[in-house]
């Protein structure tokens, strides 16, 4: 894709697996607001962190009438473990190893730490209106405070 997806376009239609061995995409959300945080990797602590906050506000994001699902490229299983041991609320989908929404969205991207180059997500959010379209993108998220500004934005859509 030559230009990702940005606010004011379709959210692209993807299929993800959940824990359960389901798969849930973002249209199975129509109708509704819905936020996707997308994190680099379970139980490391930025990810932690994120996930902690989302699910310590999931019921003001509820009473916002807004969904939130979780998205990284670790498996289901890992995701099962990583909810379990942190008590997490917020639904957690695990993207395709390849061609998946996380590429399509243009948020896979080349990472170098210590010299070292390799492929890993872009911390980024999305505000996804009940028509499926992006109304807002936080890019290279930090994560102290991030989930009280979704939730501001998700009040105010």
């Amino acid at each position: 894709m030559s230009e990702r997806p940005d606010t004011g376009d379709k959210m692209p239609d993807i299929a993800m697996q959940t824990p359960d061995g389901d798969s849930v995409k973002p249209s199975d959300f129509k109708g509704r607001k819905l936020v996707m945080f997308f994190y680099p990797k379970d139980d490391t602590p930025g990810c932690t962190t994120e996930n902690k906050d989302f699910t310590a506000m999931k019921s003001a994001f509820d009473a916002a009438e807004t969904e939130l699902l979780g998205v990284s490229k670790d498996p289901p299983k890992k995701h099962e473990k990583f909810i379990a041991k942190h008590s997490l609320a917020a639904p957690l989908a695990s993207d395709a190893d390849d061609d998946g929404i996380a590429e399509a969205l243009g948020i896979w991207v080349e990472k170098n730490m210590y010299g070292r180059k390799y492929m890993g997500m872009e911390r980024t959010t999305y505000l996804i209106d009940a028509e499926g379209r992006i109304v807002q993108v936080w890019r290279k998220v930090k994560v102290k405070g991030h989930a009280e500004e979704v939730l501001a934005a998700a009040k105010a859509l």
